[in-house]
């Protein structure tokens, strides 16, 4: 389990190791069976959600990792064992454990990326305690998400109901499955505490369900069920100061779980595209608007020849809602894009003027334009050991990490840079070297070939400029 001021990485990889048949056609369809929601009758009835984990707990697995440690020993290490006369050592073997969910009977289970990441072994036992090896199918770090795949010899597995997550509301009863602390299979209930958690700082892509159902270290990748026993969410992050179940826990929704799925057959996870970019309404903002109360995104950009600009929709627009969601914020947005195909038409209310507008915009694949060109910076330079590229609408939506779709970012440096040590880092965006703006990575190169010794750079908003001055080392913010 991973909390949830967990950072995010850049190189962010996708593997793809299938010679089966779609993923999609294994994986059962949705069930969309509407869901009845009534309180509880009388103190004389009985309540048990025992008939929903018997049909449901054969179908969540528990997941145990072997992963080899391939780092060199520390100089001491080595110092201590030539001394003594001893061989090489022995490489050193970590171990893991999360949960995972059965999605199709003929051996596909989804779980969490960070149960099986660098994983050489990966096993997954059944609650009725037989045991596969497992191989990796499909990964991505930026969901957080992985797809393995057992040898069933022809035995058909148990699954689990397939349910919309949007259809989720707060305050409905969750019931999550898992293997906390390796104690084996434990069943925990709860209510959907929030919708639409965004921030969580465990990736940009996400867009959680909130619960307050016990979720421990071991759950993650675990299942969280609605009151019908379908699955609404893949248990992924914990808020908690000690490790421990502070009742804030996490879950990928079903229908983030279901767009992952269906990439497995393609390899490549891409988003739905309208070149829009914005930021949440202020008090202020939303006044000027003509709103009574903060509440949509203010339209602060829009790409020329996009999907945004051929619907009309222009800066100062406050976007309100997309496809019946509502928008409050880039990680919403981005949440609706990602949940529909490239080339789906999408209603969009918009406020401008004070005047409600509804306008239709198509889905696009985002284009790499300009291309990303990623160039190492060498020389006499203050940006000697750092790796930069251009971003795109395509870039950026592979790094994952809220970046915006032009300028130049950082996405690799040397430990022992002097860029290292003013604090620039991977997912940083270079404003300025020596003193000039800087657009395209052409543009810090030619700055950095000239002798550049300060540079400007920006992250979350944070601008710092540093230089060199008379053999010093200065910066301010």
């Amino acid at each position: 389990m991973i909390g949830a001021a967990a950072g995010v990485a850049l190189a962010l990889g996708v593997n793809q190791v299938t010679d089966h048949a779609s993923v999609s056609a294994q994986v059962p369809p949705v069930d969309t069976t509407p869901l009845t929601r009534v309180a509880p009758s009388g103190p004389l009835q009985t309540m048990s959600f025992a008939p929903i984990v018997k049909a449901t707990a054969p179908a969540v697995v528990n997941i145990y990792t072997a992963t080899v440690d391939r780092s060199r020993p520390s100089l001491m290490q080595q110092f201590l064992q030539r001394q003594m006369g001893a061989g090489p050592a022995q490489p050193r073997v970590q171990q893991s454990l999360g949960s995972g969910v059965i999605v199709a009977p003929n051996g596909l289970v989804i779980t969490n990326n960070h149960v099986v990441a660098g994983a050489d072994q990966i096993l997954v036992a059944l609650a009725d305690r037989r045991q596969y090896p497992a191989k990796l199918v499909f990964a991505d770090a930026r969901l957080d998400l992985a797809l393995l795949r057992v040898d069933t010899q022809g035995a058909a597995l148990p699954t689990i109901r397939m349910g919309d997550s949007d259809r989720a509301e707060v305050g409905d009863v969750t019931i999550a499955i898992g293997n906390p602390f390796g104690v084996g299979q434990t069943v925990t209930t709860g209510i959907v505490s929030a919708v639409a958690r965004t921030g969580i700082g465990v990736s940009d892509w996400q867009f959680f369900i909130q619960t307050d159902a016990a979720i421990n270290p071991g759950n993650s990748g675990g299942a969280l069920l609605d009151g019908q026993g379908r699955l609404i969410g893949i248990n992924s992050a914990i808020y908690s100061r000690d490790g421990g179940s502070n009742g804030i826990g996490f879950a990928i929704p079903s229908k983030i779980v279901q767009v992952f799925l269906r990439a497995a057959d393609t390899g490549k996870l891409v988003s739905g595209w309208i070149g829009i970019e914005g930021e949440p309404l202020t008090a202020e903002s939303a006044r000027l608007a003509g709103l009574d109360r903060p509440g949509g995104l203010l339209v602060t950009a829009v790409a020329p020849g996009s999907p945004g600009a051929a619907a009309g929709i222009r800066v100062g627009d406050v976007l309100r809602s997309v496809d019946g969601k509502e928008v409050a914020d880039g990680g919403q947005l981005r949440y609706s894009l990602a949940t529909e195909g490239v080339g789906r038409s999408l209603s969009v209310v918009l406020m401008r003027g004070g005047q409600q507008q509804q306008v239709s915009v198509t889905l696009a694949a985002p284009p790499e334009n300009p291309p990303r060109q990623i160039t190492p910076i060498a020389g006499q330079t203050i940006l000697n050991g750092v790796t930069v590229a251009n971003l795109s609408p395509a870039y950026a939506q592979e790094l994952g990490a809220g970046l915006p779709e032009q300028g130049v970012v950082v996405v690799q440096m040397q430990a022992a840079s002097l860029a290292a040590r003013l604090g620039l880092r991977p997912g940083y965006l270079i404003e300025s070297v020596g003193g000039q703006p800087v657009r395209t990575v052409a543009d810090v190169v030619a700055l950095s070939q000239k002798g550049a010794a300060s540079v400007r750079f920006n992250h979350d908003g944070q601008r710092t400029e540093c230089g060199v001055t008379s053999g010093q080392l200065v910066c301010r913010s």
